[in-house]
């Protein structure tokens, strides 16, 4: 999947966030499990994939991005459990919930 995107990873359910955008999910999410993402994420361990957003130019993705850190955390939550009530880890190519936890 290699088209611009906003994405929320999470420690745990309700846990610490991490708002980022990236040109390629799958790629970013191993620089994340590998903890070479974001010092932040690595220092919570932030990196479960639990909600993703794709665009059509990396300029939407962006001004979607700051946009999304502007937001109190609890709009943050609900957003996620729109579609992820149990903040289950997603697919960075499919968006299916997996069955397991990446690590």
């Amino acid at each position: 999947m290699k088209n611009p995107c906003v994405y929320i990873l999470a420690s745990s359910k309700n846990g610490s966030l991490y708002i980022g955008v990236t040109s390629d999910l799958p790629s970013r999410m191993v620089d994340h499990r590998s903890r070479k993402g974001s010092k932040y994420a690595a220092k919570y361990q932030i990196r479960r994939l639990v909600w993703f957003e794709d665009h059509e130019d990396m300029d939407s993705a962006i001004q979607r991005e700051k946009s999304l850190k502007r937001y109190l955390r609890q709009w943050k939550i609900n957003l996620i459990e729109e579609n992820n009530p149990e903040w289950l880890p997603l697919h960075p190519e499919t968006g299916e919930f997996l069955p397991f936890e990446w690590s």
